[in-house]
């Protein structure tokens, strides 16, 4: 055939292409509908401990508590949990609302500016980029709510299904946290797919069909990624501060000073504590891969527009990433019977074992699934130099080498799963010699286990970076959007497991403070062990995801410039690329700092409050006493501590690509991308797997693995029966040392750090134009502080004596600056202004360092009487600062 008649390889829509719309819809309303069955089965376990119409285990009264006073426990603690969870997610997502209303019509603004041709503003860019991102904060929202909701729903069944007697209270425990996940699962799969779909149904007639019209579409989409991991960014951070505020602080005065059991009524941070697992670990999680489902969809969607094949060959095949995705949901589902139904959980061996298997099944029904939508969606020419394929960021791909691409994701998803699980459980080897590292004290403990942290990224680091090139040698970054999809195909049943973690650790505090019989402890703290291994594994999941996102967002970022008819590469060895690389490596390290820090403060300010009860109440300390403490003020303490603290962080994220990009220009953003992504993937798997092994090592030593060394080194601790007391040993004392330093790394920092490397990322995606259109993307400082390419060429030319050198940059940035200097100025001011009037009021209420100093140094925190800084109860920002 002539070349000259081939064009796009004669790709033309097929049937098949047509009917992807109809999947997507479908597959999303099978998700939504089937997480209603599961919540319907959940929710038909009623609140009564001796409801099983069997010997119930608990039933005999336990401390002198008969069943009717442990279900009145039940329900109260239940609605104290229900009360706490949502009071803090109502507090959160008003402060939510207001950065909507405020950054919406800023965006907006920036890129109506940013796009403008011939002098006139593209208010239609602007106002749809800024629709988008409501659309996708509002669905965030939605997501984490729901998570919440279902999980707080959730606990006090599990409490309830883990009373009946074995092997039925096994089975009942284990679905009823299971399905609850479930419910969280294949509800945010399905409303996520479903929003974002209709997003791009209702803008679509608003532009043209050709090629340059789909991609100011999607262009407009990516809005809906940042509104997703805007809000998983104030959820991340600001439930991780509470979950951890309130986990330390609890552990530090209860049972590291006082030794009160887990969980123990009487202490008043335990309820903070079980709400903060729902907040953090539940809405913080669904936020986080939500977003991560949000920008995969965005990347790959503008990604795909820029392939005129892919265009040709119709809607359906620029819908194959949501596609996939809607598949995954049925996949998912598929497998979620063979845990609760196929193969039930009937005794402690098979939980870790089903859970497992939910990743193994999963992964291996989808591949298959993954080859029949490539070949069926995706084109493939008949004529010209890409035949049997088609051409997507110069890169001659195919549908099977699509295939291969979401392969890769795929099974290195899984791949990452297992090493985290081998580097957290303490069923392996490196948790078992952390746990023994313990018997020189915590000092011991803790080198083991960031050595533990550092070691586990190589191996992920290593499947990441053999994704990220063998994607990007079979389809640009085409391959690597559709790699991070793959690791989030089965993103309901990842979801599934990871909510499965809080329900269980919220179901064993609400059997300890009613006072169950032991056995029913015995299950859940079962059931939470193989959670905190399942949840390291999904913590794995999002920070690969993230990792892979964040590249394609980099891709999808070079895509828009190039777009714009620059011709953007990114160069190591360009002054202002290299400076924007070391700056970006930088970030997580600070953001660390900050998210740490913040922690500490509210711990420190809790374990005060903690303190002030015991001493005011005594009794507090007398096991048994009927006395209860005041739970709220603690709820309070983290409550506002965590609404206070996420600020900092995500303005560190936010503005730190638009300050770069507007500033120092497009060059310098490509560095800044590449170094955070490049340092806060290696960050955030070593913060979360040392927490991880820190706390599975505490939980290997309390279920007895070291007894026969703890009774030889501290025989005070074996009583008369010859039993050890395993957590009165200093070896234990030790482990809860090194569980309580890594709580805001697993929980805080390191999962709030795959924010950081797609929030970034999707920010310079949607404002690539208005860095451009500051000085041709040099930025308003950038030609002041190194030289562009064209510069340096006439620089050379000069020294031969060829030619003179081209006239002064500075009037040339004058001329094209003062529009947007104006504009980013009572943009970037009015931001720093509103931080800065946050933060002078928060500070006018405390009281002055030299008094909080004085009084730390004249005596002990951890040991001073409650007649101190401790003497009245806190209210709001009039308790003291912290140290």
């Amino acid at each position: 055939m002539d070349d000259f008649a081939c064009v796009n390889g004669n790709i033309t829509a097929s049937d098949a292409s047509e009917a992807a719309p109809a999947l997507i819809i479908v597959t999303g309303l099978i998700g939504i509908a089937f997480s209603v069955f599961l919540l319907k089965l959940v929710s038909s376990i009623a609140l009564d401990v001796a409801s099983n119409n069997e010997p119930l285990v608990g039933s005999e009264p336990i401390n002198g508590a008969d069943v009717a006073e442990q279900n009145a426990r039940l329900l109260e603690l239940y609605a104290a949990i229900t009360t706490g969870a949502n009071a803090f997610l109502r507090s959160e997502y008003k402060l939510c609302g207001i950065f909507i209303v405020l950054a919406f019509p800023a965006m907006s603004v920036l890129i109506a500016w940013g796009d403008k041709e011939d002098g006139k503003w593209e208010w239609k860019n602007g106002w749809l980029s800024g629709v988008s991102f409501v659309v996708g904060a509002i669905t965030s929202i939605v997501c984490g709510y729901i998570g919440m909701r279902v999980a707080v729903f959730s606990n006090a069944r599990c409490t309830v299904g883990a009373c009946a007697p074995a092997p039925h209270g096994w089975t009942h425990s284990f679905n009823t946290a299971f399905r609850a996940g479930g419910v969280m699962g294949f509800s945010l799969t399905g409303v996520a797919l479903l929003s974002l779909y209709a997003l791009i149904l209702g803008l679509r007639p608003l532009f043209g069909s050709e090629q340059t019209d789909l991609m100011h579409l999607f262009e407009c989409i990516a809005g809906f990624g940042l509104g997703g991991s805007s809000i998983a960014m104030f959820g991340r951070v600001g439930g991780g501060i509470y979950t951890k505020a309130a986990d330390v602080g609890a552990d530090l005065a209860g049972k590291v000073v006082e030794n009160l059991p887990e969980d123990d009524p009487h202490n008043p941070g335990t309820i903070a504590d079980n709400v903060g697992d729902n907040v953090g670990d539940v809405a913080g999680m669904g936020s986080d891969l939500f977003g991560s489902f949000g920008e995969a969809s965005c990347a790959a969607l503008l990604v795909g527009a820029s392939s005129p094949m892919i265009v040709a060959a119709g809607w359906g095949a620029l819908m194959f990433p949501l596609a996939l995705s809607g598949v995954g949901i049925l996949v998912c589902m598929a497998t979620s019977f063979v845990a609760t139904d196929l193969m039930p959980v009937r005794d402690e061996k098979g939980i870790e074992s089903a859970l497992k298997m939910q990743l193994l099944v999963s992964t291996l029904l989808m591949t298959p699934c993954v080859y029949a939508l490539a070949v069926t969606l995706l084109p493939a020419a008949t004529c010209g130099m890409c035949v049997g394929g088609f051409v997507v960021g110069g890169v001659c791909s195919s549908p099977l080498k699509a295939f291969f691409c979401v392969g890769f994701g795929l099974w290195g998803g899984c791949v990452i799963g297992f090493v985290t699980e081998y580097y957290t459980s303490f069923s392996y080897t490196p948790v078992q010699e952390v746990a023994n590292a313990c018997r020189t004290g915590a000092a011991t403990n803790i080198i083991y286990g960031l050595a533990l942290g550092y070691k586990s990224a190589i191996v992920p680091v290593f499947v990441v970076a053999f994704i990220v090139f063998g994607a990007h040698s079979l389809a640009g970054f085409y391959g690597i959007s559709l790699a991070a999809l793959g690791m989030l195909a089965t993103l309901a049943t990842c979801l599934s497991i990871d909510v499965y973690g809080p329900v269980c650790d919220n179901a064993g505090g609400i059997a300890e403070m009613c006072e169950l019989h032991p056995s029913v402890r015995e299950k859940t703290d079962a059931l939470d062990a193989a959670g905190n291994t399942t949840a390291a594994i999904g913590k794995g999941f999002a920070i690969g995801s993230a990792c892979l996102v964040g590249v394609a967002l980099f891709g999808a970022f070079v895509t828009r410039l190039n777009d714009t008819g620059a011709k953007v590469t990114v160069d190591l060895l360009d002054p202002l690329t290299f400076a924007g690389l070391l700056v970006g490596s930088m970030l997580p390290y600070w953001f660390s700092a900050m998210t740490m820090k913040s922690v500490g403060k509210a711990a420190n300010e809790m374990v005060i409050e903690i303190k002030r009860q015991f001493d005011a109440n005594p009794n507090l300390l007398i096991p048994n006493h009927p006395d209860r403490p005041d739970y709220d003020t603690c709820i309070k303490i983290s409550t506002d501590a965590s609404l206070q603290e996420m600020i900092a962080p995500g303005a560190l994220v936010m503005l730190s690509p638009v300050l770069c990009g507007v500033c120092f220009g497009t060059r310098c953003v490509t560095g800044l991308l590449a170094g955070g992504i490049a340092s806060g993937i290696q960050m955030a798997i070593s913060s979360s797997n040392t927490g991880g092994a820190w706390d599975n090592a505490k939980k290997y030593i309390s279920k007895g693995a070291m007894d026969e060394l703890i009774g030889q080194l501290e025989p005070e601790t074996v009583d008369g029966t010859g039993k050890v007391q395993t957590k009165k040993s200093q070896i234990f004392k030790a482990a809860v040392t090194g569980d309580t330093v890594g709580d805001p790394l697993k929980d805080t920092s390191g999962p709030a750090l795959n924010i950081l490397m797609k929030l970034m990322a999707i920010i310079s995606v949607v404002f690539a134009e208005l860095f451009m259109a500051v000085n041709q993307g040099g930025g308003l400082i950038g030609p002041y502080v190194a030289a562009a390419p064209k510069v340096a060429t006439a620089a050379e030319l000069l020294l031969m004596n060829t030619v003179a050198m081209p006239a002064a940059a500075p009037a040339v940035v004058g001329s094209a600056v003062a529009g947007p200097t104006t504009i980013f100025a009572v943009f970037v001011g009015g931001a720093l202004l509103g931080m800065g009037a946050l933060a002078a009021g928060q500070r006018a209420a405390k009281p002055s360092a030299s008094t909080i100093k004085s009084v730390s140094l004249t005596e002990p925190l951890l040991v001073a009487r409650a007649a101190g800084i401790e003497s009245t109860p806190f209210q709001g920002a009039a308790r003291p600062a912290a140290c």
